[in-house]
């Protein structure tokens, strides 16, 4: 009787976990890196924009939404790679991502609520086009 040799098994992402040292080195400079881009995105593209345009209301107001919508894909591609090292099971990768996606969830939510708060008509004011 001849012996077969069995087809090789084939290897998917989430059969094993991704090696310690290769989620460690991953995880860590994309944490700095991300947390780095909101930071220096904050003080430098929106921070610079705001004091560049010296009380012109609507180049604030542009900058602000830049800010929010730069923020927004941020957070997007942050909850997208949480996902792909979800599938090849880095765990300290994910959660690396998940603590950023947390941190510009935050930023995000601030964003918006002091968009909102400087674009929300006073209490007194009832009609628009009262001017007030």
């Amino acid at each position: 009787m001849t012996d077969t040799l069995s087809a090789p098994g084939r290897r998917w992402p989430w059969s094993r976990r991704t090696r310690l040292g290769l989620d460690l080195g991953l995880a860590i400079p994309l944490f700095l890196l991300e947390t780095a881009w909101l930071v220096l995105d904050w003080i430098y593209g929106f921070g610079l924009e705001v004091w560049a345009a010296q009380g012109d209301r609507a180049r604030i107001d542009a900058a602000g939404l830049a800010h929010i919508e730069r923020v927004r894909t941020l957070l997007i591609v942050v909850l997208g790679l949480a996902a792909l090292a979800g599938v090849f099971r880095a765990r300290w990768t994910v959660i690396a991502h998940l603590l950023v996606a947390l941190l510009a969830g935050g930023a995000l939510t601030a964003a918006q609520q002091e968009w909102d708060h400087s674009h929300s008509p006073s209490p007194g004011c009832v009609r628009y086009s009262a001017n007030c």
